[in-house]
């Protein structure tokens, strides 16, 4: 019982970590076409930073809590998979430092990188996701 509550509460987690790494860099692509002290910019300035710190940060720790309990509870520490998993669940911590200190240099209206910049950094992700759901489910180490 416990291993299923646990599980569930970590595929919750990742489930809205993921939706806000998907969604931030779409803000900083809209963002970055706005004229510096418009309101709109202020608005997306304010989604941008309740969005990494309601929803993300909560979320990716979550995420790592329940994580780590999991492998835990499946004492899969030294499996070959679950090594992969970690090293690409550490990537996407990474990326949401970035994404965090994006929002940052915008907030305080630094030269904002192209827009194609964030339409690329938005796929990485997704591209992560994959390969981790195909690192659980088939286990190939």
């Amino acid at each position: 019982m416990t291993y299923n509550v646990v599980k569930a509460f970590h595929i919750i987690s990742v489930i809205a970590w993921m939706a806000g790494l998907l969604y931030l860099p779409r803000l900083f692509i809209y963002h970055t076409q706005l004229p510096v002290g418009s309101q709109a910019k202020a608005l997306f300035e304010t989604m941008e930073r309740r969005l990494l710190k309601a929803i993300m940060l909560p979320a990716m720790l979550a995420t790592w809590l329940f994580g780590l309990w999991l492998a835990y509870l499946l004492d899969a520490w030294w499996q070959g998979w679950l090594q992969a998993k970690l090293s690409l669940v550490v990537a996407l911590s990474g990326l949401h430092g970035f994404l965090a200190s994006e929002a940052r240099r915008l907030a305080r209206n630094e030269p904002a990188r192209p827009a194609i910049f964030y339409r690329l950094i938005n796929e990485i992700p997704m591209l992560i996701a994959i390969a981790v759901v195909f690192l659980v489910v088939l286990k190939p180490f």
